[in-house]
């Protein structure tokens, strides 16, 4: 059974950190592309990152350059999102998602998704 369970979510102040867990089973986690993607109440899901399969290669929306960093440790099927310096806009539902087709912002193009966790960052 294919799964993708995000961890890490909860509730911090502006300015905060945290650090959000996508752990993987049932596929071939190498060879997948990882996603995150979050989504406001009443607003349209977005792109956050996203890192390459064996050779790390990450990008991000910018909104989140500089403030957010994406990692992936394949010994443990896992991929991470460090969130620093939070902002209230920052509050959402966080998904992990998975392609095999190379990292895309577009969310259609992800196979596997998680169940999501959620964010809020209070001012």
């Amino acid at each position: 059974e294919v799964q993708l369970v995000e961890s890490g979510g909860g509730l911090v102040q502006a300015g905060e950190s945290l650090r959000l867990s996508c752990a993987a089973s049932g596929f071939a986690f190498d060879d997948y592309a990882i996603g995150w993607f979050r989504q406001a109440p009443g607003k349209e899901r977005e792109s956050v990152s996203c890192i390459e399969t064996s050779d790390g290669t990450t990008y991000y929306e910018g909104l989140f350059q500089g403030r957010f960093t994406i990692s992936r440790d394949n010994a443990k099927n896992t991929v991470y999102l460090q969130m620093n310096s939070l902002l209230p806009e920052d509050t959402a539902v966080y998904d992990c998602a998975a392609t095999s087709r190379g990292c895309s912002k577009v969310a259609s193009r992800y196979e596997y998704w998680g169940q999501g966790t959620q964010v809020t960052v209070s001012s």
